[in-house]
């Protein structure tokens, strides 16, 4: 009887260890899923918010294209409308030099120009030169350089002569003919140094000489702009050029 209680003592210590060992088992397995299931909902915030942030960053790529875009559209109607600004200033000084150019001569020439009149058309003249700077403004440049060759032959009193000099010798300056460029800019400088272009054909003729290549000339362009227009725009984009130089 005292064999059999005993027995059954060692059975029972036995056995508890097992079961504390099943137990201990079957509670890291739970934890060990616990932690399998928390890394796979991880990895999907992960994916979650890796795909948002490729989302955000295509946006801003697209903004900022759309941005840039919208700057450049910005530019060039800025652009635009400051050429149509100088334009038209230059045709109303262009025709305000005109018409007191033709009351001086009427003034000198007295009857003898009276009959001398007659035979330039002014409405001819103005659709003519018109004509060519419209060509130009359409960056038709062999087009209007030879519209203005033809105008500065056909009408040689012309009072807007000094402008037509000056938009051949852009347009000569746009089809990269350098040299003819800074010939009919020295032209327009040294045939009208009181019209208000001649600072600025100055400044176009030191471009084209450095465009061309000519550094000496360049510079002596330069010098006489400011030395002979030391008040104007043109002398003042001149200065920091002469510096570097």
């Amino acid at each position: 009887m005292l064999r059999r209680s005993l027995l059954a003592l060692a059975l029972a210590a036995a056995l508890v260890p097992a079961r504390a060992g099943i137990f201990d088992d079957d509670e890291a397995r739970a934890r060990i899923e616990k932690l399998r299931v928390d890394a796979l909902e991880q990895g999907r915030r992960v994916d979650t918010l890796s795909s948002a942030q490729l989302d955000l960053a295509s946006q801003i790529e697209l903004l900022k294209a759309e941005l840039a875009k919208l700057r450049g559209q910005i530019e060039v109607q800025a652009y635009e409308a400051e050429s149509a600004r100088k334009r038209q200033t230059d045709f109303y000084s262009d025709l305000d030099g005109r018409l007191r150019r033709l009351e001086a001569a009427q003034a000198e020439a007295g009857n003898s120009a009276k009959s001398a009149l007659p035979e330039v058309d002014p409405g001819d003249e103005t659709r003519d030169y018109e004509a060519a700077l419209g060509l130009f403004k359409a960056a038709k440049y062999r087009e209007a350089l030879t519209a203005l060759q033809k105008f500065i032959a056909a009408y040689p009193q012309s009072p807007v002569l000094p402008g037509a000099h000056y938009w051949a010798a852009s347009a000569h300056q746009q089809l990269r003919e350098f040299g003819k460029a800074a010939e009919m800019f020295a032209k327009l400088a040294q045939g009208w140094p009181n019209d208000g272009k001649a600072p600025d054909a100055l400044l176009g003729q030191a471009n084209a000489l450095e465009a061309a290549g000519d550094r000496v000339g360049t510079r002596k362009a330069l010098e006489a702009l400011v030395a002979r227009y030391p008040g104007s725009s043109a002398a003042l984009a001149a200065r920091p050029r002469l510096k570097k130089k």
